[in-house]
């Protein structure tokens, strides 16, 4: 990881650090995605988010070469902008197979005992960082550029017995960009600023004719986002700004990218503007074990599916790339309490109260059940309720024909039109919807799904009564 010279104090530096566990999870989306091998499809397209491309590519093509923040933040007199941007390099990763008169020859994959080796563009952390006094932030503006250096080296790869079988040639370009600062005052009674922070990429990397993506991506600042950090002072939030602020917030313009609060909810100091659009403060929840690199998935559904890969598959996993390693390597070590806390988790519960005679605390009132367990409500009974489809009554016990509708379920259960199924019970949400719960008559696991409560749902318009209901 390379980072240009920044006198950040280590009280900045700490606070940044609060930041940078949800930022590294931007930083990383999608880049390495489930099945975590090299070979499959889903990970031959990829960095998708936050990429600024060069200049001459982002004219040929429908991407950008800038993401241009805007927020608002109130500084206390001599306070210091912290600004700090991180994105990733693809560094290019050639596998070349070792011949007998010591020459190597490029191949298309390496295999070894505990994994296979294959082609890869590993991303290189980068970060550029600058501090500046508020008050010496011109309205017109302050650059600062930056550049990283084309380099190569090569890695000798070695089988058990430590005999020299290839060698890994890892190979990045130069990548030059610059970084653009500006605050103006607003007007007003309030001491509020407009922050402008720029980030370009300058490189003067030119395409040959047909040139695809992935010619550009080695030129390319990837996931790029950036860090701000006040250390007098506070930002303004861009999703729920006071209502003075409302109208300003407005006029701020944020072209790929989108600045949140970051941090502890109680505290304003530090911003993330993401490529990828977040609530304020967010956060990594608890139970994560470590990162996955798919975040549109669930830990626990990746968690599980992962270790259920077959060894061939992980040892291509762990020849992939090394964080994809270490995500084999988790799922494959995870203890069962880890793995249990992923389950779920309940975080927004309070109790209610019932105010008291004048002078008298509160009484907290506890029901016996749940408002949204069915048990609270007398007349709610799933296992012998029942709802008319076409003029005759489907119950648990009814036997029906499965006709999703697109507009009610996914791709999944399109697979069951014209199947046949058993009705377990008739389900209403607090909403008053109907929900039929099934299970498939030919399922060999539908005792399993019975016995585990684990059915299909679908509504009434998508189901065809069968004969005596």
């Amino acid at each position: 990881m390379t980072t240009t010279a920044a006198a950040f104090t280590p009280d900045t530096e700490a606070r940044l650090a609060v930041a940078r566990r949800v930022a590294d999870a931007v930083l990383f989306e999608g880049y390495v995605l489930y099945p975590y091998r090299a070979s499959a499809a889903k990970n031959r397209l990829r960095w998708q988010f936050g990429v600024l491309v060069p200049p001459a590519w982002s004219a040929a093509a429908e991407e950008h070469d800038f993401q241009h923040t805007e927020c608002l933040m109130e500084p206390k007199r001599d306070a210091t902008l912290a600004v700090e941007v991180r994105f990733l390099r693809a560094q290019r990763r050639i596998v070349q197979r070792a011949l007998p008169d010591g020459d190597f020859e490029t191949v298309s994959e390496l295999r070894l005992d505990d994994r296979v080796l294959v082609p890869w563009d590993e991303g290189l952390e980068e970060t550029v960082t600058h501090v500046v006094p508020v008050d010496q932030l011109p309205q017109d503006g302050t650059v600062f550029a930056f550049t990283r250096p084309a380099a190569e080296e090569i890695e000798p790869v070695t089988d058990t017995a430590g005999r020299t079988v290839g060698r890994l040639v890892r190979r990045c370009e130069e990548i030059s960009g610059a970084v653009r600062l500006s605050a103006a005052e607003l007007e007003g009674p309030y001491r509020t600023r407009r922050l402008r922070v720029v980030v370009e990429n300058t490189s003067a990397w030119l395409p040959d004719s047909g040139a695809a993506r992935d010619a550009a991506l080695p030129y390319s600042l990837i996931a790029s986002h950036v860090l701000l950090r006040l250390d007098g002072g506070n930002f303004l939030s861009m999703t729920d700004p006071p209502e003075w602020a409302k109208g300003a917030v407005a006029a701020c313009r944020n072209l790929h990218t989108w600045p949140v609060l970051a941090g502890e909810p109680d505290r304003a100091d530090l911003v993330l503007s993401s490529p990828i659009i977040l609530e304020d403060h967010p956060a990594i929840a608890p139970e994560s074990p470590g990162p996955l690199y798919d975040a549109t998935e669930i830990d626990e559904i990746l968690a599980l599916r992962t270790a259920a890969l077959t060894d061939e598959e992980k040892r291509e996993a762990r020849g992939t790339d090394a964080r994809a390693a270490a995500v084999i390597d988790l799922a494959d070590s995870m203890p069962p309490e880890v793995l249990e806390r992923l389950h779920g988790a309940v975080r927004g519960l309070r109790e209610a109260t019932r105010t008291g005679s004048e002078g008298a605390e509160p009484a907290v009132v506890r029901p016996d059940t749940p408002w949204w367990d069915p048990g609270s409500d007398p007349g709610v009974d799933p296992a012998h309720d029942h709802v008319l489809v076409d003029g005759r009554t489907v119950r648990a016990g009814s036997r029906v024909v499965l006709r999703p509708r697109l507009r009610h379920t996914d791709a999944q259960d399109l697979f069951l039109s014209g199947r046949t199924a058993q009705v377990e019970a008739v389900l209403k949400d607090v909403d008053g919807g109907v929900h039929i719960a099934v299970t498939v008559e030919d399922d060999p696991g539908a005792d399993i799904r019975r016995e585990q409560g684990r059915y299909l749902y679908f509504q009434p318009d998508e189901i065809e009564p069968l004969g005596d209901t």
